[in-house]
């Protein structure tokens, strides 16, 4: 069976843009492939965390997980800093790629202008990304637009360790998913949905309250011509709220624009909220069945012996052509 990976990491609230984003593909694609799923918390710490936050953050990812229908059983399930092998094999790589590649990275650039005293963290995790890809032998890769200028580096590490060392790594292929890749804030639908962002009226988080949820998306911002018509350049506002509709009901543009080709936004937006609230309503509900549960920590230890395993094997080999002795 194929292999895909995907990762999230436990800084902030998850937010309705994830699940759609992310999450909800993920409960797709595990019963399609062998599926690894890893807390990112080493890629957390690029910026300053408090400890006691990322624990919490990172328990409250997780049950999360299970709380959208992440199935233990069908995913391996894991920490990245619980496996040394991430950190032993990024460094190689770190060896193996030059600095003009990182500084160019989209995401580098621009949150390095954001803070000037950025860590050197922020330029090179992209090549622990390519580790934590490459350890396992990954056939694809989950990832929106914004992080697919990272997978390229991935794959063009790959490629020129196997030229220069022999074969060792498989070379990962994205995996887009043609809806829902990208939801938009509800007060400004020009940029992304995102828990950094500092107006938090745009921002759903899954454990958001139901009737907060609710006054968020009905003042959203649209615009005055009253057409449910999907227009992201010239329509963003109403456009994310047909792609968040699109997403959560299975249904196709068309079929959402046909649906309400002779409703005004009022009632547009109330059909929104309704299937965002029932979705939430019922992630909330097994959130806490979960969120002080055992059941976490023993899936942990489980997917840790597992990728230890499998993480060793590959590192060793790498360690072997690289020419470490021992």
């Amino acid at each position: 069976m194929k292999k895909i990976l995907t990762g999230l990491q436990p800084t902030g609230n998850i937010t309705l843009g994830n699940y759609i984003g992310a999450i909800k593909q993920m409960k797709e694609l595990q019963n399609m492939y062998d599926s690894y799923i890893f807390v990112a918390d080493l890629h957390a710490i690029t910026v300053p965390q408090e400890r006691e936050n990322l624990r919490k953050n990172t328990y409250n990812l997780l049950a999360l997980y299970l709380a959208c229908g992440i199935d233990p059983n069908k995913n391996t399930i894991f920490l990245q800093s619980e496996n040394i092998y991430h950190t032993n094999l990024s460094w190689i790589l770190e060896c193996n790629t030059y600095y003009g590649e990182l500084s160019r990275m989209t995401q580098f650039k621009d949150k390095s202008k954001k803070n000037v005293n950025f860590t050197t963290g922020l330029l090179t995790y992209p090549i622990l990304m390519a580790s934590d890809i490459l350890l396992y032998d990954i056939d694809y890769v989950p990832v929106g637009q914004d992080q697919k200028q990272h997978l390229e580096l991935t794959r063009d590490l790959a490629e020129r360790f196997n030229k220069k060392y022999g074969d060792t790594f498989k070379i990962p292929e994205p995996y887009i998913s043609k809806t829902g890749t990208k939801i938009m804030d509800l007060v400004n639908p020009t940029i992304k949905m995102s828990k950094s962002n500092e107006n938090k009226k745009g921002i759903i988080c899954l454990l958001d309250d139901i009737d907060l949820v609710r006054k968020k998306i009905m003042s959203a911002t649209t615009d005055s011509d009253m057409i449910i018509k999907y227009d992201p350049e010239n329509k963003p506002g109403i456009s994310n709220l047909i792609n968040i509709y699109s997403s959560l009901t299975d249904k196709t543009i068309d079929e959402v624009e046909k649906e309400f080709i002779n409703k005004n936004y009022g009632e547009f937006k109330k059909a929104v909220s309704d299937v965002v609230v029932k979705l939430l309503s019922q992630i909330q509900n097994e959130y806490q069945k979960y969120v002080n549960s055992e059941l976490i920590d023993n899936i942990l230890q489980k997917g840790i012996e597992k990728t230890l395993i499998e993480a060793k094997k590959k590192y060793e080999d790498v360690k072997n052509k690289v020419g470490f002795i021992r």
